[in-house]
C-alpha cells in the first residue's frame, strides 16, 4: 500500500462532493502568498484559504528566491492581460517563528546537507529563518527590488506566531522600487 493512499481516499471524497468544480482561473483575493512549505504552517488553516482564493507559493522559510520571483513576474503579467489598469495584488511573504530552515545557523548541519546535495555553505547559511521579522524584511525588498515583477503589484511581510496562532504585519504593503 502507497503512503498516498489515505490521501487519494481523500481525493475521492474531494470530487464526489465537486469541491474541485467551479474553481475560477482569477483568484477571488488580490492576495499571492509566499510562505513555509513547514506542515505546521499551512496557509489554508491559518488564513482560512479555500480553493481559488489566491495563488501560493511554499518552500523551505518561505523565503524569496529567483524562482519564486520568476511566479510572481509570470502571474503579474497574465493579471496585466486581464486587468486593464490599477492594482493587481499584494504579494504576502509570511516567514514563521521557529521555523527549521533555523537547522541551517547550525555549522555542523549545513556542513552535512553542503556536502550531500552539492550547495554553498554560505548561500545556505543565509537562508536559515532565525529572526524571521529580519528576513521577511530582507525578502520583501528583495522581491521589491527585482525588475521582473510588475508595478501594479505591492508586497508586505508578516510574521506568523506558531505559539498564538497569529499573523502580524512587520512590513507594511509598498509597491516596486525599481522602475
Amino acid at each position: 500500500m502507497s503512503q498516498l493512499s489515505p490521501l487519494l481516499e481523500r481525493n475521492a471524497a474531494f470530487a464526489a462532493r465537486g469541491g474541485h468544480l467551479g474553481v475560477p482561473l482569477v483568484p477571488k483575493l488580490p492576495v499571492f502568498v509566499v510562505t513555509c512549505l513547514d506542515p505546521r504552517t499551512d496557509p489554508a488553516e491559518f488564513l482560512g484559504l479555500g480553493p481559488g482564493d489566491a495563488p501560493v507559493v511554499r518552500n523551505a522559510g518561505g523565503r524569496i528566491t529567483d524562482a519564486v520571483i520568476d511566479d510572481i513576474a509570470f502571474i503579474s503579467y497574465l493579471a496585466e492581460s486581464m486587468i486593464a489598469d490599477g492594482p493587481l495584488f499584494e504579494v504576502a511573504v509570511i516567514h514563521h517563528t521557529a521555523c527549521g530552515t533555523g537547522f541551517l545557523a547550525d555549522a555542523a548541519f549545513r556542513a552535512g546537507f553542503a556536502s550531500r546535495s552539492g550547495l554553498d555553505e554560505a548561500s545556505l547559511a543565509a537562508e536559515a529563518v532565525i529572526d524571521p521579522e529580519r528576513t521577511v524584511a530582507h525578502d520583501v525588498a528583495l522581491l521589491l527590488a527585482s525588475p521582473k515583477v510588475s508595478p501594479r503589484i505591492t508586497a508586505a511581510g508578516y510574521v506568523y506566531d506558531l505559539d498564538t496562532g497569529h499573523t502580524r504585519l512587520v512590513v507594511p504593503a509598498a509597491p516596486p522600487t525599481t522602475r
